[in-house]
């Protein structure tokens, strides 16, 4: 299976381009750039710094990767972004390389990232997350699997957005969103579990109810935080996702959004 790039691309001879690569015309890709088998680079596209990406991406047209990140602090050392597997990646959005020596920026697998998007320096983006258009991510940011962050959102420094949460457009994230939620707002309140999510996820009757049942402890029980956590523990089945919205919570360093 052959690599095309067009005439009018520009790609360092020390770029490393799998089998089945193809690039569109005017893309630059700098030379400690790998690109794994079967991506597609649309035109106008800028690689640059120490990148991979992996293999069957879609990058289309005015997607930049890897340039300096947008942090004062940065010190023009040597960083990375790696990006798994059958990303699609739209029209200008923008993923900036780690900012500290050594550092990166990482992205999973089964991501799709609409027009405008921005992947600030040091984010983690797990696997199957939805950004729409003009989503923003600062840096450090956490997404984890399965999120969708709704068109025009902003999300804080250090936030994470928990596994199967959904945020809705125009949102500003400053807490954490945890897990299995939904949340929105100027700043960002939770409207109770993701229940269309989960049930589209497949999650069975009894794992939504005993998530029901904990978010309800949690913002409904009149108890702080921690003793919420607490008695989650104590007194509900301890499921894998029961199990992961507690330590989501306690390992919380911005706090977590509360009910509306």
């Amino acid at each position: 299976m052959s690599i095309f790039v067009h005439p009018t691309a520009i790609v360092s001879p020390r770029a490393n381009l799998d089998e089945g690569v193809k690039v569109d015309p005017y893309s630059i890709i700098g030379e400690n750039v790998t690109v794994g088998r079967e991506t597609k680079i649309g035109p106008h596209v800028q690689l640059d710094g120490w990148t991979h990406i992996g293999k069957e991406c879609t990058i289309c047209k005015g997607v930049v990767i890897g340039t300096l990140p947008q942090d004062i602090n940065f010190e023009n050392g040597k960083s990375f972004v790696k990006i798994g597997d059958r990303n699609l990646i739209r029209e200008y959005t923008t993923i900036h390389r780690g900012t500290k020596e050594g550092s990166t920026t990482r992205i999973g697998n089964d991501n799709f990232f609409m027009a405008y998007s921005h992947i600030a320096h040091n984010c983690l983006v797990e696997d199957g997350v939805v950004i729409a258009n003009v989503g923003t991510l600062a840096g450090y940011v956490t997404v984890e699997k399965k999120a969708i962050i709704g068109g025009l959102s902003a999300v804080h420094q250090y936030v994470r957005i928990g596994t199967y949460s959904i945020v809705g457009g125009c949102s500003k994230v400053v807490k954490d969103v945890p897990p299995y939620t939904r949340a929105d707002g100027h700043p960002t309140t939770l409207w109770g579990l993701n229940t269309v999510g989960l049930r589209r996820a497949n999650f069975s009757l009894p794992t939504r109810k005993v998530l029901k049942k904990a978010y309800q402890i949690l913002f409904r029980s009149g108890l702080n935080t921690s003793q919420a956590v607490e008695k989650i523990s104590n007194e509900l089945e301890s499921s894998p996702p029961v199990r992961h919205l507690c330590a989501f919570i306690k390992n919380s360093q911005r706090g977590i959004c509360k009910e509306r």
